[in-house]
């Protein structure tokens, strides 16, 4: 059986995007074994995927804020320990990036990844024995895919799917409507007052706002939002798996571009998209459930725009 390894370490929404990647190579390569590497707070979702055979999680973002210590040092010395014990049929580094494209020269086997004119950091593309073209203008969806496609030997065919079921994550209980106003980029946030308001206005609708968070800024702010709110809840920090069944259980997603809006695209749970400081047109979500989006970069959409979309999906 091959042993075929996948580099997409981060951000959650780029993991996210690789799935449907995995997916068909799957399809494809029935003869294969696949392995990912992938950030470790990512590691529980990458778990979740029924075609991952091991995942190989790596703390590129907390080794850097301590790069010689001793605990970063015994880390590193364990992933790239484990990286170079098997020779690798293929592997594929479908981030692109100078430290993904590292890791991809650390371990043994073909290594596959972007051309120069595809990728973002130019000297990524030194690092690897095939070079591979695929244009900047595409999805982040298609451009994994195709990269996927042209290093495995396939065309690609059909609409993507992530490989999340959302009938196997979802529980039982209260209709919830998942507000998703977390982000770490400013432009790209939505008003306070105007989630207050979706808020009041859902609430109506006898829906159950959820407000996840992430940083201790995010909750602060999940607090306020659910303080103005006749009812709310603030669910406690969770694995990404644990945050998946939390979104596969909701009837209802609303939420700012973030890696979860696009967890919740995955699992084609009907959501509205709010854009305000990136462009739909690259990184909006793609999934096959009910789905509004709305906003474009540095136009973001009005509280009547949002509730309007809402009120058509909920009908």
């Amino acid at each position: 059986m091959a042993d075929i390894l996948f580099i997409k370490t981060s951000s959650l929404g780029d993991v996210i995007h690789h799935m449907p990647a995995l997916t068909e190579a799957h399809r494809q390569r029935r003869d294969a074994r696949f392995h990912w590497v992938v950030e470790e707070a990512f590691a529980p979702l990458v778990r979740l995927h029924p075609a991952v055979g091991e995942v190989i999680p790596v703390a590129m973002r907390r080794w850097r804020k301590s790069l010689w210590s001793p605990r970063t040092l015994r880390d590193l010395a364990g992933s790239f320990g484990g990286l170079r014990a098997r020779r690798y049929d293929l592997i594929v580094d479908t981030q692109g990036l100078v430290r993904s494209a590292a890791l991809a020269r650390t371990a043994k086997g073909p290594r596959h990844g972007y051309d120069m004119r595809s990728i973002r950091e130019k000297l990524a593309s030194v690092f690897y024995d095939v070079r591979h073209t695929v244009s900047r203008d595409l999805h982040a969806v298609e451009r994994n895919r195709r990269l996927t496609a042209a290093a495995l030997g396939y065309t690609v065919d059909g609409p993507p799917h992530y490989g999340l079921e959302r009938a196997r994550l979802r529980g039982q209980g209260e209709r919830t409507v998942v507000l998703l106003h977390a982000t770490a980029r400013p432009e790209k946030q939505w008003p306070e007052d105007n989630w207050i308001t979706l808020g009041r206005m859902l609430g109506g609708y006898g829906l159950l706002p959820v407000l996840p968070w992430g940083t201790q800024t995010e909750r602060v702010l999940s607090e306020r939002i659910a303080g103005s709110l006749a009812r709310a809840h603030i669910p406690k920090r969770q694995p990404l798996d644990a945050v998946a069944r939390l979104i596969a259980s909701a009837d209802l997603v609303v939420g700012v571009d973030t890696g979860l809006l696009h967890l919740a695209a995955a699992l084609n749970v009907p959501l509205v998209a709010i854009f305000a400081g990136s462009r739909p047109r690259l990184t909006a979500p793609v999934g096959s459930g009910p789905m509004r989006v709305l906003g474009q970069l540095g136009a973001a959409p009005s509280v009547d725009e949002v509730e309007a979309a809402v009120e058509d999906l909920l009908r």
